[in-house]
């Protein structure tokens, strides 16, 4: 069945921030958020500022209630229980609080494997792990069209194989990646398939039951709520992990127990109120559209562009990578930026991908189109890289 075209003017009309000439292909950065959830945010801060512990009083228990909803919704958004997730500042902080407790379990030798297309915020926490404890971090490689060579990532499992790290989609060029065939070969070699959905997140729905990840992680604000992290991970695993916490803090549900400190609730509210936005819309209508602009992008994309990853729709979202024959990237992005395009550049901490494409330091352009994007605004886009060449 067909999905209902996306009506664009109405989605647009519960943005603000959008009622500008401004085009804002940034959107791997961080989207633009509707005013429900800008609402949500300044409605707890007005209403039911609290902190927790001290619940005798009305803003207090409407903070609990508040935290409570949260962690639900963020279960059925991420399909699991609403005991195996945890708020952080953000992924990248949350990543390395969950691999240091799965390091304690960690011996010298144990082998950790990564993708040449992960955000660094899934490398790095293993790479300082090594450090530690002395183990080995290995990486698996990319065919010619920047998709996960799953040869290659067989070939890099053993016996020692601990941990297998990856992303559902590349931050940098907006490869999709063979998640349950990944998982599957993890799990094969014993090991716990760990998976970054940041970049994934505002494309489609998430089910780690049905993925099969023993650990998840993503960021609301990518998919059009706050400055947030998002992390899910098996019960028994978190049970039998030792987090680094305080000692008062509660032993339970086991999820909260990675929650160091306390919580940003203001942020709780936008969360649950982007989640909202998100189930309002549909997935099959995001996901029509976002093809839609994706395949109208790659059809328009002159020749003097580059670009970097899957060359159709077909195995990747609608985040674009690519370089300007002449241009370095920070010169195209600028032009555009003087035009009202917003696009980002650079290598988007996805350091191994870029050095891979044997790119230097300015790395490559990027442009992310998402439910929001007309097909004007991509025209706009196309013919300003046109005008480049």
């Amino acid at each position: 069945m067909t999905p209902a075209a996306l009506d664009v003017t109405a989605v647009r009309a519960r943005f603000s921030a959008l009622d500008r000439p401004l085009a804002f292909f940034d959107g791997p950065s961080g989207t633009q958020t509707p005013d429900e959830v800008i609402d949500a945010i300044a409605g707890y801060l007005r209403h039911a500022n609290a902190n927790l512990g001290t619940p005798d009083y009305d803003t207090a228990r409407e903070t609990l209630e508040l935290v409570t909803d949260a962690h639900e919704v963020a279960a059925r958004f991420l399909g699991c229980s609403a005991d195996e997730v945890a708020f952080g500042a953000n992924m990248t902080t949350l990543n390395f609080a969950l691999s240091r407790a799965a390091g304690r379990d960690l011996r010298r030798g144990d082998e950790i494997v990564v993708t040449r297309l992960d955000h660094d915020g899934s490398i790095a926490p293993w790479l300082e792990l090594a450090r530690d404890r002395d183990l080995v971090v290995r990486f698996a490689d990319v065919d010619d069209d920047c998709r996960l060579d799953l040869a290659d990532l067989e070939r890099q499992l053993s016996a020692r194989t601990r941990v297998v790290a990856f992303p559902l989609a590349s931050n940098a060029i907006g490869t999709l990646l063979d998640v349950p065939r990944v998982v599957e070969l993890a799990h094969a070699a014993g090991a716990l398939a760990w998976g970054d959905a940041v970049h994934y997140a505002p494309h489609g729905p998430i089910d780690v039951a049905a993925l099969g990840v023993d650990v998840l992680l993503c960021s609301p604000y990518k998919f059009y709520g706050p400055h947030l992290g998002l992390a899910f991970a098996r019960r028994d695993l978190l049970e039998r992990w030792r987090p680094y916490k305080v000692r008062p803090a509660p032993e339970s549900p086991p999820g909260r127990r990675y929650e160091t400190g306390t919580l940003a609730h203001e942020l709780l509210a936008g969360f649950v109120a982007a989640v909202g936005y998100l189930h309002s819309i549909g997935w099959a209508a995001i996901r029509a559209h976002e093809r839609s602009l994706g395949e109208r992008f790659l059809a328009g994309l002159p020749a003097h562009c580059r670009l970097l990853g899957p060359p159709t729709m077909d195995g990747r979202v609608s985040t674009f990578g690519f370089t300007v024959d002449g241009h370095d990237a920070a010169a195209v992005a600028a032009a555009l930026g003087r035009q009202g395009i917003a696009v980002g550049w650079g290598d988007f901490y996805a350091v191994e991908i870029v050095r891979r494409l044997g790119l230097d330091a300015g790395g490559i352009v990027r442009a992310g189109l998402v439910h929001y994007t007309t097909t004007s605004e991509v025209d706009r886009l196309l013919a300003a890289l046109a005008a480049l060449g």
